[in-house]
């Protein structure tokens, strides 16, 4: 991997300082400005992440994020001017990994791009010790990112099989929320608290697909813990 970033963004001269600002850390940096072709030229240069304005020109981010997800896990960072909680969530719920409204320190930029490499393919991303694990019928498949019960199968985000390892390692007893940071996030300094909960309602709705509900529990001043809400299939 060689550590290569997209920057999708159709401000030119902001493009411009943040191409040379990653380039002077050693990244491997490409720039689009989000006109139509930006799926294959994203196929073309097959980046390591992916920072993504919202307010394209053809298709907002949202809708190019969905479409990354089709071809890739690499992680996708958010960078708008739309700071609205409603804008982070949407681009939590539409694939993303994480959401940095303008303006911003350029710093701080740096080291969430290396936080999030390391985290998708350096000394974090070994693989769990784990292979699967099971709870009552429900089985999370670690290296295939999968999640099975009753004989349907859902694909889970990286984030998504993060919390579910958490959860089901854990279970019967509670996961913290700074276990949760410190395993989701390098620099817990800059994410915000509604990020906990919005990546846990993920986790949520992954289930509920599975027709298990309230499996996740918030323990209130503590964090969450899985607790049996389903019959094992026959």
């Amino acid at each position: 991997m060689d550590d290569s970033v997209l920057i999708v963004e159709d401000d030119e001269k902001l493009s411009a300082v943040l191409k040379e600002k990653l380039e002077r850390y050693g990244f491997n940096v490409h720039a689009h400005n989000g006109e139509a072709d930006l799926l294959s030229f994203f196929e073309e240069v097959q980046p390591s992440i992916v920072l993504l304005d919202i307010n394209l020109p053809t298709f907002d981010g949202f809708y190019w994020c969905r479409q990354i997800r089709q071809l890739s896990t690499c992680p996708v960072i958010f960078i708008s001017a739309r700071s609205s909680e409603i804008d982070q969530v949407m681009a939590l719920e539409h694939g993303g990994d994480d959401y940095l409204p303008k303006p911003f320190h350029t710093d701080v930029l740096v080291a969430k791009v290396r936080s999030h490499i390391r985290r998708a393919y350096g000394e974090y991303s070994s693989a769990p010790e784990e292979k699967s694990i099971e709870i009552h019928g429900l089985v999370y498949h670690s290296d295939r990112m999968e999640l099975t019960f009753n004989g349907e199968t859902l694909l889970l985000s990286k984030k998504e099989c993060q919390l579910m390892e958490l959860l089901m390692k854990t279970y019967p007893n509670v996961v913290t929320r700074q276990a949760i940071l410190d395993k989701l996030w390098d620099d817990t300094d800059f994410i915000d608290e509604n990020t906990v909960n919005v990546n846990m309602a993920r986790v949520r709705k992954q289930l509920q697909k599975l027709q298990i509900f309230d499996a996740v529990e918030t323990i209130r001043g503590a964090g969450y813990r899985m607790h049996l809400t389903w019959e094992r299939p026959s």
